[in-house]
Parts: C-alpha cells; sequence; structure tokens
C-alpha cells in the first residue's frame, strides 16, 4: 500500500538534510577528596562530503597572499590514515559520517557506472553514509545496487520508490557509545530531480521537511529521548546558513553541510545552530570535537583537516584496492589528448579558464554564435610544472565534464538569451539564499556579458555583446549546449522555446578531444567574458551576513 506523504512543507521549505541527533543516558563520576568529580565525555565526528569519485591525490587550488597557488592534496588511500589515527585518538568515541556526491565526477566512476567504489569504502571504516544530488547519475537501481555494497549504513528520509511510496533507505539509524545513544537522519537534496538531468532520478519520488519528516524527529526527541541535534545537509552554505538562523533549526545544535564544496575553517555561528561544510574531492576532512560534562554540551572545537600526502601517506591496502578498481579502465583513462600551457581550473563563481577551452572547442566544432557550458562546480586543476606544458588526459576530460552527452545545437533570440541569462544570474547570486540554485554562473564563448550580482532578480544585466555587437532583442542567434537527458526538445541548457533544434551525432567529449588534438598546446586565461565589478576578477564564494572567505 502506498504511503500517505502530506505536500505541507514546513517554513524553511523543501531542504536536503542528514541529522545527527545525540541523547546521554549516563554519567561517569569518580570521587577524589569526598567529592564527586565528573569525566569529560569527547565525542568526534569526522566528515567527507563531495568526493565526486576521486580516487587519488590530485592538484588542489587554494587562494592564499591574494593569489591563487595549487598543492597536491586528497586520495583515499590517505584519507583512511588520517581516520585511522583519529580514531586512535579517540578510540571507540569516533563516528565517520559522508555527506554524499561520492560515487560521481571521475571517468572511473563514469565508465564503472561507481562500481570501482563499494570495495573501497567497505574498507574505509565509514559508519554512515547518505547519497547526495549526484548519486542518482547512473539511475535507480544502479544507485541501488552500488550503495547497497557499502557494506555500511547508508540511509536517507526523503527518497522513496515511486510507485509505492515505500523507502529507498531507512530513514534513520542509532548508534549507541557507553551508554550515549546517537541518532542519524539523512535527507538528500529535493530538488535533484531538476538540478540533474531529470531522466536520472526516474522511479524517484523526493519529499521534504513535510509532517512525516517532523513527525520522526518528535519520536525520535520523545521516545528516544535525544537531547542534542545535529544536522548534515546537502543544501549548500548558502541554505545551511539561512537555516541555522531559521526558528526551524531552534532545536539544533550543528550543521554539517554538503553539496557547495565550500572549506569553512571556522564554525559559523546562526542564530540556532553552528554550520560547517568541509571542501571536497576528498581534499579536506572536517573534524568536530564535542565535550560533555554531566550529559551537557560544555565546548566544543572545530577543525578543516588538509588531506596532505606528506602528513597522511597512503594506506597501503586501500591503496592496493584503489589500483585494483582502476586497472580496467587505467589504459584508456590515462591516454594523453592534449596539451595545456597555462592551469586549467574551475573555482571561480563567473569565468574559469577550464570552461573557456571547453565553450571554445564547442563554438569551433559548431560553428554557432554562442557555445554554452554548465556551471558545474567540480573538475579537479590541471597544472602545468617546470615550465613543461600539462598533459591532459581522458580521465581529466570526465572530471571537467562528468557526464558525456551529445552536442544539441539551436536558435535563441536575444530577448530570449537575456531572459535566459537573468534566471541563470538569480539561481547563482540571489540575495535571498533560499532561492539559489545548484552551481555557479554558466559558462560560454561568443559572448560577453556586464552585470550587478548585487541588483534584484531581472536588473542584473547591463551590457551584452555577441561577437563584438550589441545583443539585439528580435535577431536569432545560434547556440551550442549539451542534451540534458528527460528535458524537452526545445530546451537547450534551461532555456525554453528554442528554435530550430538539432542534436548532433557527437559528444562534448569528442568536441574536446578533436579540438585539442587540432590546436594543442592551448592556453586559456581569463578574458572577462562575464564580468561584475562588485565580485572582481577573482570570485570565489561569499556567504552573505557572514564572515566565511575561500581559501
Amino acid at each position: 500500500m502506498k504511503k500517505f506523504r502530506s505536500k505541507l512543507l514546513i517554513t524553511f521549505g523543501l531542504i536536503g538534510t542528514f541529522i545527527i541527533i545525540i541523547s546521554f543516558k549516563t554519567e561517569k563520576t569518580h570521587k577524589s577528596s569526598n567529592q564527586t568529580v565528573k569525566d569529560t565525555l569527547s565525542i568526534t565526528v569526522l566528515q567527507t562530503a563531495d568526493i565526486h569519485g576521486q580516487l587519488d591525490t590530485h592538484p588542489e587550488l587554494f587562494w592564499e597572499n591574494e593569489e591563487i597557488v595549487f598543492k597536491n592534496r586528497g586520495g583515499l588511500a590517505n584519507i583512511k590514515t588520517l581516520f585511522e589515527r583519529e580514531r586512535k585518538m579517540n578510540p571507540g568515541k569516533t563516528l565517520i559520517v559522508d555527506g554524499g556526491d561520492l560515487i560521481q565526477g571521475s571517468g572511473y566512476a563514469a565508465l564503472s557506472e561507481g562500481k570501482v567504489i563499494p570495495d573501497i569504502i567497505k574498507n574505509m571504516g565509514y559508519d554512515v553514509i547518505i547519497p547526495g544530488n549526484w548519486e542518482v547519475v547512473y539511475g535507480k537501481e544502479v544507485m541501488l545496487d552500488v550503495m547497497k555494497n557499502y557494506n555500511t549504513k547508508v540511509i536517507a528520509h526523503n527518497m522513496h520508490h515511486e510507485e509505492t511510496g515505500e523507502d529507498l533507505f531507512p530513514p534513520y539509524w542509532i548508534k549507541e557509545i557507553e551508554g550515549v545513544r546517537i541518532g542519524f537522519v539523512g535527507l538528500n537534496d529535493p530538488d535533484v530531480p531538476v538540478r540533474q538531468n531529470p531522466i536520472f532520478s526516474q522511479g524517484i519520488e523526493f519529499s521534504g521537511m513535510d509532517e512525516e519528516f517532523t513527525n520522526t524527529l518528535e519520536k525520535l526527541k520523545k521516545e528516544k529521548e535525544v537531547d542534542v541535534l545535529f544536522l548534515i545537509t546537502h543544501i549548500g552554505i548558502f541554505k545551511q546558513v539561512e537555516l541555522a538562523n531559521n526558528p526551524l533549526a531552534e532545536p539544533v545544535d550543528y550543521i554539517l553541510g554538503n553539496d557547495t564544496h565550500e572549506r569553512v575553517q571556522e564554525l559559523i555561528q546562526g542564530k540556532y545552530a553552528k554550520v560547517t561544510e568541509p571542501g571536497a574531492f576528498g581534499s579536506f576532512v572536517g573534524k568536530l570535537q564535542l565535550n560533555f560534562v554531566d550529559n551537557k554540551l560544555v565546548s566544543d572545537s572545530y577543525e578543516l583537516i588538509e588531506v596532505d600526502p606528506e602528513k597522511f601517506p597512503a594506506d597501503e591496502r586501500i591503496q592496493s584496492l584503489v589500483d585494483q578498481a582502476k586497472e580496467p579502465y587505467r589504459e584508456h583513462l590515462e591516454t594523453v589528448i592534449g596539451y595545456t600551457t597555462e592551469p586549467l581550473y574551475r573555482y571561480l563563481t563567473v569565468e574559469n579558464p577550464m570552461d573557456n577551452m571547453i565553450t571554445d572547442a564547442a563554438r569551433w566544432k559548431t560553428g554557432v554564435d554562442i557555445a554554452i557550458s554548465n556551471g558545474f562546480r567540480f573538475g579537479n586543476p590541471i597544472v602545468p610544472e617546470n615550465g613543461e606544458p600539462a598533459p591532459i588526459t581522458r580521465a581529466n576530460l570526465w572530471n571537467l565534464l562528468p557526464v558525456n552527452e551529445k552536442v544539441k545545437t539551436g536558435k535563441a533570440s536575444g530577448k530570449q538569451i537575456k531572459n535566459w541569462l537573468e534566471t541563470e544570474m538569480h539561481n547563482a547570486f540571489s540575495q535571498n539564499p533560499t532561492e539559489r540554485f545548484g552551481g555557479w554562473l554558466v559558462r560560454f564563448s561568443g559572448m560577453k556579458v556586464e552585470f550587478n550580482s548585487q541588483n534584484n532578480k531581472g536588473d542584473r544585466i547591463q551590457k551584452i555583446t555577441v561577437n563584438g555587437e550589441p545583443i539585439q532583442d528580435e535577431k536569432l542567434y545560434t547556440i551550442s549546449a549539451c542534451v540534458r537527458p528527460g528535458d524537452p526538445l526545445n530546451n537547450l541548457c534551461r532555456m525554453p522555446n528554442v528554435k530550430d533544434v538539432e542534436i548532433m551525432d557527437y559528444t562534448i567529449h569528442d568536441v574536446v578531444e578533436e579540438y585539442l588534438k587540432e590546436n594543442s598546446p592551448v592556453s586559456p586565461g581569463l578574458e572577462g567574458r562575464a564580468y561584475c565589478e562588485y565580485l572582481g576578477k577573482y570570485s570565489f564564494s561569499t556567504v552573505p551576513g557572514t564572515e566565511y572567505k575561500f581559501n
């Protein structure tokens, strides 16, 4: 029988959330000088987020002293070493969670449909894992099969079989440590069917903070006698901070966030809760230390730990599993397809060299006026060393373009393009965090845009030129982007009602490989294709109302 699911939403609306709830059943005491002295109970929570299929140590971008620098970070085998050291420092009282987007984002993950991941993860020592917005990328059944084989608790309160309404995963899990009952309730981002290609999540129904969800929280608090509440959200830093200041979060102590890859160094204090987010790609691990006396939280500390391979050398067993998992795909993926003399990266909110190369390749191949690329937040840097061009491999290409779809072309009027850009800008820069959606600003070739990110919706664009000339409202321009399976035929990168649509017989990966073969070494840089004086040339994420800065 299909469950009844209320569509009533609590004040904050639909959000994806993972919740840790801690209750305390015992106290430790010892006597000294005729007094009862209570021991401090410390619990460590380690968090990874948005690993995106990155198996090995890789270049990572940092912003230091007003310039971009690159350092090698990450690697699952290196993370395992970090985990084990932390467990030894607090044996039996260290919990490790992952906040989603684990099985997508690399060539090895894509070509195996996530199947390179389970044998590694089941040996990493995670206690509980939730799905993120990209876990659906290979379809419902593959996702269920992969996550089942973690041999680790996977929970999600708001993902259901569309036909029956039954839960895809258990909604919560309770763990007891020395009499301390720790509960976990998980929610994924309910906007998955819109954020991702619609076909990915076919057969899955998503709910949010509805009546059934709040009933579960009440059950855990009253029947299970929980006292301290953690939210681990997959909704991004902006909505996480908004939630921390929303009365909905009044019973919440901490929000351990995921999704937007932000590197929070110090807990962000909201009105009701503290917020963090531990970066991405396995380059960082968040460490939250909680200290309790007499079942009461008396202090906390937080650290964002860089996974430096020199500090945390690879665990031999995990590295062996990684190497074995990669072997069937290694020759194909490690083939060099081109070179770059300039670093390719994608960390800026407006324009990035990586997307300039991709959109230049698409316009070169298709001959359109404007080539568009999605505002992805991921892709490890490719960095030349010692004055020599850096090789670009097919593995790199999958990091840059995690979904290899066919190219679609069509025609849109200047007015359509303006309206679409205003919507995309609002999604990226809305001053209302609940209205921010998905990644960063879309990227393009053949067009330049000047805008003010601080203006209101529909009033951000100041100037647009196409091929060096001012855009004309009534003129039709040819455009290209990638197919989004499940979208209407006449939608192009979320732009509706595109005319004369044609789907090419080649994919975006084919395009980039052909472009690199003809044009290597490439030297893409920042050209001001999209520019906002308020944001400046190097525009990293900011979080309104906080002192957070990307570094």
